[in-house]
């Protein structure tokens, strides 16, 4: 066996101190395939070195869940009737940056695979995108790539794409992030555990050939993007939905017979990863002859095939005598299926190549939670606060127009309709998705079989988190929780992808730990524990870190499907009722942001203690069917919400400012824990002694019309014209066709 350097570590990703340890662990200086796997397995993206001292302090327990956080591949909760969803969010960032159709779809792909290995069937697909200006050429080649790539892997795979979010910040110009989710159902006792055990067991490989594709991802993804990460293409994977496809009914095939001790999908770091971990959680070790690997590259080394990231592969463990029963299945689906080693008893990892031993590794040594580092970072206050701390609101004026004003604030591309996006990807394929014509502001799943409905959805408002990272990220949470809250959901967990630059920088980790810690305390306050997730460092450019965006992907019930609420008004002369406060704040608003240019601002008002009591009294709200609509007020402010909730339907609303505050305040503020609602007059009362009884105040706004915009008695023009600017917007910028007046300064 060839012996390793310090230097042969360090090009590859690992440090002096790492080094050291694994000779330590070893007893003996590892050869180079050894070497590999401790690169891979101990990057950041792999073991969290960096992250999971403060994860471990986010709940982690509740009393919907139905295994631990960080236990299996994906969150698991009980949504009653014997069924438990599936959920999980994870990033494709620098794979993105790179190559953006494979970057995307096989985001997709894998996030699909962490679901069905534990045994659920996919049902709903949702992601969370960043991108920078839209006006560059090259935020608009990252964005065709993109989704381009999630729709064609989602469209074949044939799971709809039924909901998520996409900002546009210069910030990510160089580092775009892509985070995919994926929710499943499954009969609650019929999961299966990404645990190996039994001795004698047999090992087996399943799915597509292996390749030189993807050899090095994990560390890829905890390495800076540069200008030449191009030359890093080979670590980019290529995905084919439709073996994804196959291999996900034959794996769901196989799970009834019986014959399987567990099962791993082969996601970051390959076979390296899907051996150890699942030896790890098992206390056993494995034999595995590599030359048995279904390869499509001639001569491929140990070290490649133990690190290849090719997609559409799980790892089996197969009770001993069962074999055939497997091999039958993947034959009849026309899979590869081989019998590549064995369980054995003593912890230990070994790798033979055609008889030669490779690699002899504890298993424990290289995993999260075993011998993997944990790190404790330096963090410090970013400088760039006390900018934020010195933004005086008097110093921006009120616009004179604002009806001016908000037709450009209902063009910027963070607020406008997303249907150039979102029509690219299949929605509709089987039949589950309710929300495709009676929109909602989390998207709803119905259950088939039951009367229950999925609520789901992604959110983060990223320049929050910027402006107040333990208050932004309480938002996140919270605007995630709102949403289902609003749809006649109860919010059940959260999974999460930590989206942040460089953690050796003191300034980033700063960002990071206030982020978590916010996250703590608005998980606790809502009972949503963290399931799991992801954690992505490193996502930077030139110019330095993206902006902090710890995205939130949450699940709910909709105990009677029937019964969900949905955005639009519904008709004529109904009342418009504001339930929570209008304020004084214009802070990281998008009006302040792109039509003021002004970066540092404060975060908007946020109460957490207001959060709580405005979501119980709007469940109970719905519970009580004394409201026909329920729309949160996100970015935009009231104006936007006011048109999204008319949109549907083609009604519109005449409206009064609140006296006392800036109009533009008012109307395109974004302060938090406010939800517009429209209610019959007859549910007036009723309406307000809820609210009372809950501590939230109101406003009445106005009434609901039949197409005309009024506010404070003026004319603002037809409900389909606010529409007809709302839903060209993104076409017009790709098309080079919007005015620059969209942008410009007020």
């Amino acid at each position: 066996m060839q012996t390793t350097t310090v230097e042969t570590a360090k090009q590859l990703g690992l440090t002096e101190e790492e080094f050291g340890l694994i000779n330590q662990v070893m007893g003996r200086v590892p050869n180079f395939t050894e070497l590999a796997a401790y690169s891979v397995m101990w990057s950041e993206h792999c073991s969290y070195k960096n992250s999971i001292k403060w994860l471990k302090t986010l709940p982690r327990e509740g009393k919907k869940l139905l295994v631990k956080a960080g236990e299996e591949n994906a969150g698991l909760a009980d949504i009653g009737d014997g069924l438990g969803v599936v959920f999980k969010i994870e990033s494709h960032n620098h794979p993105s940056a790179i190559e953006p159709f494979q970057g995307a779809a096989t985001g997709v792909g894998g996030i699909h695979r962490d679901i069905f290995t534990m045994g659920a069937r996919p049902i709903a697909a949702l992601n969370s995108l960043r991108f920078g200006d839209l006006k560059e050429q090259k935020t608009q080649h990252l964005l065709n790539g993109v989704v381009h790539g999630i729709g064609h892997y989602g469209n074949c795979f044939g799971v709809p794409t039924v909901g998520g979010e996409i900002y546009f910040e210069s910030c990510y110009h160089t580092n775009p992030l892509v985070n995919a989710m994926s929710v499943g159902v499954v009969e609650i006792g019929k999961t299966v555990s990404a645990t190996a055990e039994g001795t004698g067991n047999p090992v087996f490989i399943v799915g597509s050939a292996t390749g030189k594709d993807g050899i090095g991802g994990a560390s890829f993804a905890s390495a800076d993007i540069t200008a030449d990460s191009a030359q890093d293409l080979p670590a980019v994977q290529v995905g084919d939905p439709f073996q994804e496809k196959k291999l996900l009914e034959a794996c769901l095939e196989v799970i009834p017979t019986g014959a399987l001790v567990g099962m791993q999908d082969m996601g970051a770091a390959g076979i390296i990863c899907s051996t150890s971990e699942t030896s790890a959680k098992g206390g056993v070790g494995m034999r595995i002859d590599l030359e048995k690997v279904p390869s499509r590259q001639k001569n491929m080394k140990a070290w490649e095939l133990l690190l290849s990231e090719s997609q559409e592969r799980m790892l089996m463990v197969v009770k001993k005598g069962r074999e055939e029963e497997v091999l039958s299945i993947f034959a009849k689906w026309d899979l590869p299926c081989s019998q590549i080693g064995e369980v054995t008893d003593d912890k230990m990892l070994r790798f033979y190549m055609n008889g030669e031993l490779e690699a002899e590794i504890p298993a424990d040594s290289l995993v999260l939670g075993g011998g993997a580092p944990v790190n404790d970072r330096e963090y410090r206050e970013p400088k760039y606060l006390a900018k934020i701390a010195a933004f005086d609101p008097a110093s921006v004026p009120v616009p004179s127009d604002l009806k001016e004003t908000a037709e450009k604030i209902i063009s910027i591309p963070n607020i406008a309709n997303k249907r150039w996006i979102y029509t690219q990807y299949d929605s509709m394929v089987g039949t589950a998705n309710s929300s495709t014509n009676q929109p909602s502001d989390a998207a709803v799943v119905s259950v088939k079989g039951t009367r229950k409905g999925l609520a789901v959805t992604t959110d983060c408002n990223s320049r929050y988190v910027y402006a107040d990272p333990f208050s932004g990220c309480m938002i996140a949470v919270s605007e995630a929780a709102r949403n289902i809250v609003c749809s006649g959901g109860e919010p059940l967990g959260v999974t999460n992808c930590l989206n942040f630059g460089n953690p050796f920088d003191p300034e980033v980790y700063y960002q990071f730990v206030h982020a978590i810690k916010g996250m703590g305390e608005a998980c606790k306050a809502f009972d949503t524990p963290v399931t799991g997730g992801n954690v992505s460092f490193y996502n930077q450019g030139p110019d330095g870190p993206v902006y902090p965006t710890p995205t939130i992907g949450m699940v709910g019930v909709v105990k009677d499907i029937r019964k969900k609420m949905t955005l639009d008004f519904k008709e004529e002369g109904q009342l418009i009722y504001l339930v929570g406060q209008s304020r004084d704040d214009l802070g990281s608003s998008e009006y302040l942001h792109k039509l003021h240019g002004i970066e540092f601002s404060p975060v908007p008002h946020f109460s957490l203690e207001e959060e709580v009591r405005l979501q119980k009294a709007v469940s109970e709200l719905i519970s009580s069917s004394l409201i026909s609509s329920a729309h949160d007020t996100s970015e935009g402010g009231l104006f936007v919400t006011l048109c999204e909730s008319g949109f549907n339907r083609s009604l519109g609303f005449n409206v009064d400012s609140k006296k006392g505050i800036r109009k533009d305040a008012w109307l395109f503020g974004e302060a938090q824990s406010r939800v517009v609602v429209s209610i019959d007059p007859a549910n007036e009362s009723a309406l307000l002694e809820v609210l009372s009884a809950h501590g939230v105040p109101c406003e009445k706004l106005g009434t609901v019309t039949n197409g005309h915009v009024q506010i404070d008695g003026e004319n603002w023009g037809d409900i389909e014209n606010w529409k007809e600017r709302y839903d060209t917007a993104i076409e017009q910028f790709l098309a080079g066709e919007s005015a620059e007046s969209a942008l410009t300064a007020v």
